[in-house]
């Protein structure tokens, strides 16, 4: 286990450090007087230039191709992330984000304002269409958080084959009351006791999943600080996996009552298919319910934090004093919110599984 644990930290530690390296920077030629005026008035004006709060807190929710850290006397520190490109003129391209960050052009690749990655001609314009597999910040995240949870619980897995009928110890002893709260009180009371165990391990992941990425979502600082389970690509996967084993898993009856479905009357079935066609749109609003409720939830939760905090420059661009009058109400209020999407971390873990659970318990369960 030792050897497992120190491989999957060492792989880590090389891809950060590989991620990390950035080209040297080659010190520029002094500009003439006339484009130093110039560079001065833009800096000038972007100084003046005034807080806007819904690009700040976008850019703070949104996914990015490197990873800001902090910033250093006026210059970002960034982990640059790997980006994958295939196009049909360069075919397949991997390159540093760094290449292309600050309005840069790589190989006719560029960033465009949305952050978006585009391919230009020789003229600007842009061609394409490109596929764009690369490493962004919720990839790499996603990467990271798969890595924690297996190094938890193969660790803890060992640790009961080791201390088998002994008083749990350890992280085992800080997990075990969650693997029994969703093993007794979401599975065997939604699905039922002959049919629970089969879908617990499925169970476990996702609640597992769900709330290791919302609590490092929470952390400022990398690797947290990424907004997985409120990016809706990830919340729409989490839906699709409820959604094919509830279908794969489906029985005569659930189908039965879907397409024929019994004590209904007849003129409601046939000639027009009402009853069974409201019940095959409720199949697919179910995991959309799903990707919806989750990805809401965890985006709200951070909009609110950051709009909270952004009244600090919204009032300092008014009068620098108001600032200064706001940020002690405002650092409250962030408090008070971090605390309490601390709690909504583990209700919307708890809600997507149980609700996942009920899915599965209504296509299992058997005809009366």
């Amino acid at each position: 286990m030792k050897r497992v644990v120190k491989s999957i930290l060492f792989i880590f530690t090389i891809i950060l450090v590989c991620l990390s390296v950035q080209e040297p920077i080659i010190a520029s030629e002094k500009l003439p007087e006339v484009e130093q005026n110039i560079s001065d008035e833009k800096n000038n004006a972007e100084k003046n230039e005034k807080f806007d709060a819904g690009e700040f807190i976008l850019h703070h929710v949104a996914d990015h191709h490197s990873w800001h850290i902090f910033t250093y006397k006026g210059n970002s520190i960034s982990l640059h992330l790997p980006v994958i490109l295939y196009s049909k003129t360069n075919g397949f391209v991997c390159f540093s984000s760094r290449k292309i960050t600050e309005g840069k052009t790589y190989k006719n690749f560029k960033l465009s304002e949305k952050d978006k990655i585009e391919e230009i001609d020789e003229n600007g314009n842009i061609i394409g269409p490109i596929i764009d597999i690369s490493i962004t910040k919720n990839v790499f995240a996603l990467f990271f958080s798969c890595a924690l949870l297996l190094l938890i619980f193969i660790s803890v897995a060992k640790t009961y084959t080791k201390r088998e009928n002994l008083s749990p110890k350890g992280l085992q002893s800080l997990l075990e009351p969650l693997i029994i709260f969703v093993r007794d009180d979401i599975a065997k009371s939604s699905i039922g006791e002959k049919k629970y165990e089969k879908f617990t391990p499925f169970l476990l992941t996702i609640f597992f999943f769900i709330l290791i990425n919302n609590l490092l979502g929470l952390i400022p600082i990398l690797p947290g600080g990424a907004n997985v389970t409120g990016n809706i690509t990830i919340t729409l996967a989490l839906a699709l996996f409820t959604f094919i084993v509830t279908t794969i898993s489906g029985n005569k009856s659930y189908w039965k009552h879907i397409f024929n479905a019994p004590d209904i009357p007849w003129w409601l079935k046939a000639p027009v298919p009402l009853i069974p066609f409201i019940e095959v749109v409720g199949l697919i609003t179910k995991p959309f319910v799903l990707m919806v409720r989750l990805f809401a939830n965890i985006s709200a939760g951070h909009i609110i934090g950051l709009g909270f905090f952004s009244l600090i420059f919204i009032f300092g661009n008014m009068e620098p004093y108001l600032g200064f009058v706001v940020s002690p109400i405002t650092i409250i209020f962030t408090i008070f919110m971090s605390i309490l999407e601390l709690l909504v971390a583990f209700i919307q873990a708890y809600v997507f599984t149980v609700l996942s659970a009920i899915y599965i318990g209504m296509a299992t369960e058997e005809a009366h």
